[in-house]
């Protein structure tokens, strides 16, 4: 009796088998768990697409509105609603008495397909934002997500 008792003492390690039980279902929940975060993160991305695109769509219509019914201009577009602006779509730093509307936006927001927030005026899927100044359009210039 003396040698079951003093065997049991001395037993404090896991066996191999009972490590191996413990790894492979580790390895079962995270099969089961990745597959979920990766549809969180696409379904983030389309969400924050989503956004930019209710935003900026919103403040081009905004400056519209101000400027007499016309967009604002495509080579300019950056500065012209992250600044201050007057009716003839000249920009100021500052708020003056002229330069009283905007600025519409801090930043033009970046793509979350592809981190860029460039504005370009040709459709050529060459990353960030595409814009038309005689409609007002405004979607994704990478050529995949554009019927947002």
């Amino acid at each position: 009796m003396n040698t079951i008792a003093s065997h049991a003492k001395h037993r404090s390690a896991f066996t191999l088998v009972e490590i191996l039980i413990v790894v492979i279902i580790l390895g079962i929940l995270a099969a089961i768990v990745v597959p979920q975060f990766s549809s969180a993160s696409t379904d983030a991305q389309v969400s924050a697409l989503s956004s930019n695109l209710q935003t900026m769509r919103g403040q081009i219509e905004l400056y519209k509105l101000q400027h007499n019914g016309n967009y604002p201009p495509a080579a300019t577009f950056a500065n012209v609603m992250t600044l201050f602006t007057d009716v003839n779509h000249n920009t100021n730093a500052t708020y003056t008495a002229t330069f009283k509307y905007g600025p519409y936006m801090i930043a033009v927001p970046p793509n979350p397909y592809d981190s860029s927030n460039t504005v370009d005026a040709v459709d050529d899927n060459s990353g960030g934002w595409y814009y038309v100044q005689a409609t007002g359009k405004f979607h994704t210039d990478d050529g995949v997500h554009d019927a947002l």
